[in-house]
Parts: C-alpha cells; structure tokens; sequence
C-alpha cells in the first residue's frame, strides 16, 4: 500500500491513486467491476472487483497512447470528482499539481512570488512528531520556509477566525428567516444549556436543516451546506486579494500553498468557485500535508528543532505578531462551540457560561450533541459528526425531513481533523488513541491562549481596512462566501455524491 492518507483504506486498494493507476470504478458504469459500495448500509464492506482497463474513454475522459491491447485511460480531476465512484481517490489525481515537487519548483520560478499559511493542525502534528512547543514549532517552520525562499509565512488561525465570524453571522440568519415567530426573551428568562434530548422538541420541527460543514451528499444536502468559505479558503482569498495588491504584485504572481492535515483539502482548492471571479487564477494554488512537510525537512537532512527561528509574518503591516498562539476549543476549528455560544447570544441575548460545552455523547464518541433550553423550552440543538458512519446517518435523516439539529458539524475523519489523513504516521509502539490525545494535548497546550475570533486586531483591521464593512456585509459576502453544485456523474457509479 502507498504511504498515503489511512483514513479510509479498502482492502489492498487505499485513498491514495496515482495516476498511472487504473480507476477503481469501471468507466462504462458496469457493477461487475471496480468497487462498489452502497451508501444505505455502511455496515457492510465493500465489494472488490477485477478492475479491467477499457478500450475506449467516456466523454469527458482523455485516452493517452495505448499501453497492451486495451489502452490505457487518464482520468482527470474533473472526471474523478463527477464519478464519485470511490471515496477519496479522486485527490490524488492532481498530485502533479499538488505536490512538494511542485512547490519546490515555484521557489525558483522568477514570475512568482511563494507564500505559505500553516494550519493550527499541521503545527500540532509537526510538534508532537519532534517534540518542540507549539510557538517553538511554527517559528522554526516559518525558518525553514523562508530560508527555501519563501516571502511570507501565515497562521492559517486568521482564516479560521475569519470563517467562524462569518459562519455565525450567517447561521444567526438562517435561523431568524426559519423562525419567523422569534422574539428575544425576557433577561430573566431562566437559560439551561443542557446536554439532554429534549421531549418536547418533536424532529423536523425546525424549519430549514442546518448548514452542515465539509463534505455533501446530492440535492438533499446541498441547500443546507454552510456558504462561508473554509479557514484554507479564506487565507486563499487575504492572500491573492489583499497581500498581493499590498505587494503591488498581480494575484497570478502569487503561488500561495497551504499546510493542512487532510488530503482532500487538495480537492477543494481545485475547485473552480474558488478561483478569483472571472479568471483562472487560484486563490489556493497547492495544498501539502503535514505528513509531506515533514518528507521534506527529512530531505533538507536536518530536523525542525536544529533549524533558525523566524517571526511569523503578519498581512497587516499595522499589526504586528506578538509571537503569541491563540485558539479555540476544538481540533476541528471550533465551530460548533463559537457558533453555539454567538446563536444564544445574538438570538436569545443569553450568555453561555466559559469553559467546556457539556456535550453528550450518542452512538459514539465522533456523535454528540447540546441544546440550549430558554425560558424551559428548547430553544437550539448542535451536533457534532464525524466519520463517514456517522455522516450517512445524519444524511438519512436529512432525506427523512427528520434532522432535528439547528447546526452540526462535520468531519469525514474521524476524532476530526487533529486525525487527518494527512496527518505524521504514529511511532512505533504508539497507538493511534495515544497519538491523537498527545495531539491533542498539543493543540490546547496552555501556551495557544483563547481568544474570540472578534478579539483577533488582525481581522479588526482587515475589516475595517479593506472589507470596508462589518461581518456579514454585502463585501464580506462577495469575500468569504462561495456556492456549491451539483455535480452530474459522467458515468454510472454506486457511490453518491460526497
């Protein structure tokens, strides 16, 4: 097996294709080939089949010269992400794009400036696999990047707090426009956030389905998918539209890579709606792994800790970086627990208490859940889901009209996104649970302070510099909001569109 993502691995097949290998689904849509799997009951492997090339492409495919008696087929990303014929393969088909290869190649290109943001993830998994601090490790990385010749190096944690104002804004807007009968209670209208399913609150009952994080599932879950852009996305978009005409540069002059802990951030920055309006120009241009970062310092012939320190960069030359971390509860960016906390404020004018949401757990620990009880009725119910199990019983819901969420947060990977695919591999002896509770440890380490994304002077200034309006504004909207579609497979397939 490739020693690429783990996350979602079928029998001797893995997640990781190269393009030189054949597709797992049989491009004329016969079952009798490739992998079929069947969403309606995840409980059962999968089925493997003898993957046989074909002699001819299907529109939309690209044949290259024929290698034996049958040909061979190259499958572009584009054709993978209509098929959905597999689960994550179809990240791998633009490696040639997305590749440290690549990114190298960038630093010693003169047309382009390189520019790099680092997820709070990626450092946490950096730092547990050389065991530095996380301030220590995201000093030492913005060393080595620049010492390759990077100009600027980025804490995606800016993004984030961008992500999670605008994803509160808009969450607080659908739900005023489901619950038209709202009226903010009186201050002494006692408040309960409670972790216990609530009799009362009979499902469906909520108006509009939540806005759902991350990954899709066709017409039914299309409509209720959050609009604000990803932390990735949204350091995409300060990056090609701000820094670069703060530089004086045009965006295409700018190659801006992510580091991220999932390989299927590779995916979305493909994606056409997140290119600039009107151009083909990315705002993302190549996303690498935390695992392929640490490859590459592997090749340098030095490890991280043995490298010189640099100050991160900031986009505001009126702010400069302390030096200091700052975060939020929660491995997966903390959406659940800002936007749960933002709703009873701006909805109910209800202040929850700090510390920990008290969220219980369901049918497992990657499912679980709140609600806030105002005035003794329910009033908002979050969830959290990870895992493609979890995901499918969330999407059934969906499809029953039965979701009886106001908001859930997704993650394919389960435990989120601390365990991305793309994350270091465990040392030897370590178990996955002691890797991912020493991650853990890591991310909420007492050095990363908390600090409400509004706190952030970075993203005041932006605000207030260059969106030229306050969050949900018409600007912000045309910034950090993007569209989802659907796509219509080019073939026949028995997997759904994730």
């Amino acid at each position: 097996m490739a020693q690429f993502s783990g996350a979602v691995k079928l029998a001797d097949l893995n997640d990781f294709i190269t393009p030189s290998q054949a597709c797992v689904v049989n491009i004329h849509g016969k079952k009798e080939g490739g992998v079929k799997l069947d969403f309606d009951d995840l409980s059962q492997p999968p089925e493997v089949g003898d993957v046989q090339p074909q002699p001819r492409a299907p529109p939309g495919f690209q044949q290259t010269a024929p290698s034996g008696p049958n040909g061979a087929i190259k499958v572009t990303l584009q054709d993978c992400l209509a098929c959905s014929g597999c689960v994550t393969s179809a990240e791998t088909v633009l490696l040639e794009h997305q590749s440290a290869a690549e990114f190298i190649s960038k630093l010693t290109d003169p047309e382009v400036t390189v520019v790099v943001s680092i997820s709070p993830q990626s450092r946490a998994a950096l730092a547990a696999f050389y065991g530095l601090l996380p301030a220590e490790t995201l000093q030492k990385l913005t060393g080595f990047f620049k010492g390759l010749g990077v100009r600027a190096v980025l804490d995606t944690s800016t993004g984030r707090d961008f992500a999670l104002l605008e994803a509160a804004a808009e969450f607080v807007e659908r739900y005023r426009e489901t619950h038209p009968e709202l009226a903010e209670p009186s201050e002494d209208d006692p408040i309960d956030v409670d972790d216990r399913v609530s009799s009362s609150r009979e499902a469906g009952t909520s108006g509009r389905q939540p806005p759902d994080s991350k990954k899709t599932h066709g017409d039914y879950v299309l409509p209720h998918i959050s609009a604000t852009k990803s932390p990735q996305a949204v350091m995409g978009t300060l990056v090609k539209r701000h820094l670069a005409t703060q530089w004086g540069l045009q965006p295409g002059q700018v190659y801006h890579c992510a580091i991220m802990p999932c390989y299927d951030k590779k995916l979305e920055a493909s994606r056409e709606d997140f290119n600039l309006p009107g151009a083909s120009v990315a705002e993302v241009d190549s996303v690498l792994t935390s695992g392929e970062v640490q490859q590459m310092l592997e090749a340098h012939g030095r490890p991280l800790g043995e490298l010189p320190s640099a100050p991160l960069d900031s986009l505001v030359g009126s702010v400069q970086e302390d030096g200091q971390l700052y975060g939020l509860p929660g491995g997966s960016g903390g959406y659940l627990e800002y936007i749960f906390r933002a709703a009873a404020a701006q909805l109910f004018g209800k202040q929850v208490e700090p510390g920990p949401l008290p969220l219980r757990m369901l049918r497992n620990a990657d499912f679980q859940e709140v609600s806030l009880n105002v005035g003794g009725r329910p009033a908002l119910r979050f969830a959290l889901a990870y895992g493609f199990r979890n995901i499918q019983t969330l999407v059934r819901k969906i499809k029953r009209r039965a979701c009886e969420y106001d908001y859930v947060e997704i993650m394919a990977c389960p435990s989120g996104c601390l365990n991305g695919g793309g994350q270091l591999k465990r040392h030897p002896g370590q178990s996955a649970q002691q890797l991912l509770d020493e991650l853990d440890a890591i991310y909420h380490d007492p050095q990363v302070v908390p600090r409400l994304p509004q706190d952030n002077p970075t993203v005041a200034a932006l605000y207030k510099q260059w969106v030229g309006a306050d969050v949900a504004s018409v600007r912000a909207r045309q910034l950090f909001y993007t569209e989802y579609h659907k796509r219509d497979k080019s073939i026949a397939a028995t997997v759904g569109d994730w």
